[in-house]
């Protein structure tokens, strides 16, 4: 089998099931061949393993299709990819990556050309996740769009709500693809998208990265993959999608709004009903025996995804605060949005309540933020508890901002303006008392307990 993570870090191979092959034999794959149902019974058994391994669901109810999800569900597997030594070569590659951005090589050689879906949504697997849920949504969905004007196309990452075989209902907020949308839109006019599933982990994570507009996050995950990525046009649109891709949907969002929703979103509550774009389908093309991707809402997956680069960017700012940062963690618990535990090395006392408005500025969605030591590990939230307990005095250690922008995504903030009220918790220890007094017990061992 060809080797995808090499000694150097050159990835050799970009296609979505050669990367499964890998997983596979790193033991970070579970195949599930019992024949369930996309409605619930697949988000059921996705739910108990959220934290891991990479699913395949070989037999699908009244589908030829396998569902794969998991792929970008830990940051293990970001790593493994990148061939990161620890998490700040991986924070610096990412930070890198966005840095120096380098096109991709376009080719003619999309493997997904020759076969249709004979342009029926119903015959792809998509799953219907929760008992509230107005319908089967597309949750992996990678969506490209060219903007008229620059001519610069921008991927973003999108729900889609099926509607019948051949139209969607599509989830907006006010960023990229909205703004180039309402371009379209005054003119009533549709606007062409082409919408890829089941593409390699690092190219979905770079449809989140935080760039400027009229910027490719195509060309962030080129660089990610080692400028290894290939990208071909859509047959009508011609719009440039990842030649790897399993499934690419070419379609046009219209100037026509219907309702969307309830849907869970990343916090784990259900969305409102909103007044949402309608999607218009016009091609479904896959490779002959395509995997769909289906991400788990609210789970381990969409967070990551979705606040992975946030990491960074926190990693980032507090990077100006003090020199040394052991590790930032969105937690899950925290919805993967708005809670970061941020570990640092204090130099002086202040740095604690800097480190704090840094992890605010770097991720201005951050409801709370709390800072320990390096020696504390900030993904282990015993860890992260028992600093909070023995290093904390409230009166010092608590920052309350009242009334500043967080997210619209919490429930129980202003949900139409994102106010809400932000704290800090700065859980270092004094350096006015000695270092010892803070000092955990050790037993001392020259054992490999990972072999007992």
């Amino acid at each position: 089998m060809k080797i995808i993570f090499t000694i150097d870090g050159v990835l050799e191979v970009i296609d979505l099931r050669a990367v499964i092959d890998e997983f596979r034999v790193l033991n970070m794959v579970k195949e599930i061949n019992i024949e369930l149902s996309p409605k619930f019974e697949i988000p059921a058994v996705m739910q108990k393993y959220d934290n891991g391994p990479v699913l395949i669901f070989n037999r699908v109810k009244n589908h030829k299709i396998p569902v794969v999800s998991g792929l970008a569900g830990s940051r293990k597997i970001f790593m493994k990819q990148l061939n990161c030594a620890d998490l700040t070569d991986f924070y610096n590659k990412l930070l890198s990556a966005i840095s120096n951005p380098c096109k991709p090589k376009v080719t003619s050689d999309g493997e997904f050309y020759d076969h249709t879906l004979n342009n029926d949504l119903y015959k792809l697997p998509i799953l219907t996740f929760f008992e509230k849920d107005h319908a089967p949504y597309i949750t992996s969905g990678v969506v490209y769009v060219r903007d008229p004007e620059s001519g610069v196309q921008n991927a973003s990452i999108h729900r889609l709500m099926l509607i019948d075989k051949n139209h969607l209902a599509i989830r907006i907020v006010p960023r990229h693809l909205y703004s180039i949308y309402q371009k379209y839109r005054v003119k009533n006019q549709p606007l062409p998208i082409a919408i890829a599933i089941g593409v390699n982990p690092l190219v979905a994570l770079s449809a989140s990265a935080p760039v400027p507009f009229n910027f490719d996050e195509m060309y962030v995950a080129n660089s990610l993959l080692n400028k290894k990525l290939k990208v071909c046009s859509t047959p009508n649109s011609e719009i440039q999608v990842p030649s790897h891709a399993e499934i690419v949907i070419e379609a046009s969002i219209l100037p026509t709004d219907v309702d969307e929703g309830p849907f869970l979103d990343i916090t784990g509550t259900y969305d409102e009903v909103r007044r949402q774009p309608l999607v218009e389908v016009t091609k479904i093309y896959c490779k002959p025996d395509p995997v769909y991707h289906g991400l788990l809402p609210a789970g381990a997956e969409h967070k990551l995804l979705m606040g992975m680069f946030r990491e960074v960017k926190i990693y980032e700012h507090v990077k100006n605060v003090v020199p040394v940062v052991r590790g930032v963690n969105l937690t899950l618990g925290g919805t993967g949005w708005l809670h970061a535990v941020v570990s640092v090395s204090k130099q002086t006392e202040g740095d604690g309540k800097n480190v704090i408005f840094a992890a605010f500025s770097g991720h201005p969605s951050l409801k709370h933020v709390i800072v320990v030591d390096e020696d504390i590990d900030p993904y282990n939230m015993q860890d992260v508890e028992w600093a909070i307990a023995t290093r904390l005095q409230g009166d010092k250690g608590l920052v309350i901002i009242p009334n500043a922008r967080g997210s619209t995504l919490d429930p129980s903030g202003d949900q139409q303006t994102g106010l809400t009220t932000k704290i800090g918790v700065d859980a270092t220890r004094p350096l006015n008392k000695p270092k010892e007094v803070f000092m955990r017990g050790v037993i001392p061992h020259n054992l490999n307990l990972e072999e007992i």
